[in-house]
This record gives C-alpha cells, sequence and structure tokens, in this order.
C-alpha cells in the first residue's frame, strides 16, 4: 500500500531553516509528480510546492517563493523540502502528496490521491 512518511519538522526561530523529507513506499515513486502542501491553525489545506516526477519542473506558491526549493532523490524515494527565511507566518503542519496521475504537478489539493500523516514546523523567537 501507498505510505508517505514526513519527517524534519520542529521549532525555527525567524529567519531559520528547516529541511522536511517525505519517505514514499509502495508506488512507483519516479512516475508521480509530488506535492507539499500546509495547513496553518484555523485555515485551510494551502499548497505550498510541486515537483515532476523526473525533478526537472518546480513550482512554488507566490507565499514561498525564492526561500523554500523542493527537490527529490528518486533512488531514494524521497521528496524534500528546504525552507530557509521562514517567517512566522509559516507555522503549520506540512504534508507531502502523491499526484493522482500524471508526471506534472498541479497546484489543486483535489489532484493529489495519498497524503501523509503531517509534520509540524513552528517558527517562533
Amino acid at each position: 500500500q501507498v505510505q508517505l512518511v514526513e519527517s524534519g519538522g520542529g521549532l525555527a526561530q525567524p529567519g531559520g531553516s528547516l529541511r522536511l523529507s517525505c519517505a514514499a513506499s509502495g508506488f512507483t515513486f519516479s512516475s508521480y509528480a509530488m506535492n507539499w502542501a500546509r495547513q496553518a491553525p484555523g485555515k485551510g489545506l494551502e499548497w505550498v510546492s510541486g515537483i515532476w516526477s523526473d525533478g526537472r519542473g518546480t513550482y512554488y506558491a507566490d507565499s514561498v517563493k525564492g526561500r523554500f526549493t523542493i527537490s527529490r532523490d528518486n533512488a531514494k524515494n524521497t521528496v524534500y523540502l528546504q525552507m530557509n527565511n521562514l517567517k512566522a507566518e509559516d507555522t503549520a503542519v506540512y504534508y507531502c502528496a502523491k499526484r493522482k496521475e500524471g508526471s506534472t504537478p498541479s497546484p489543486y489539493i483535489y489532484d493529489y490521491d495519498y497524503w501523509g500523516q503531517g509534520t509540524q514546523v513552528t517558527v517562533s523567537s
């Protein structure tokens, strides 16, 4: 069965960095686009970033562009989210997700069929 397991969350100071990882299993990882989304307290799910199945293309929400970098290692079945210059408004539970079908990412939450359990990121001084 498909499993997505996030790790790497925690507490960071404003301006600090964290690197999230998502280990995937149960499907042909290299065939699917992958996505990160987040949910802040009291808010809905927000798409953050997506990456092509082969890693050639990446996309970002305007709120994180220039600060976050998504990448993947298909040999390790893992997708990453490097988060730099963190802000208080980045505080959220971060989820990775597998595209339902296709090699290109989508900014629409309904285009993803499997989600991890999430990892908490808290940005505070």
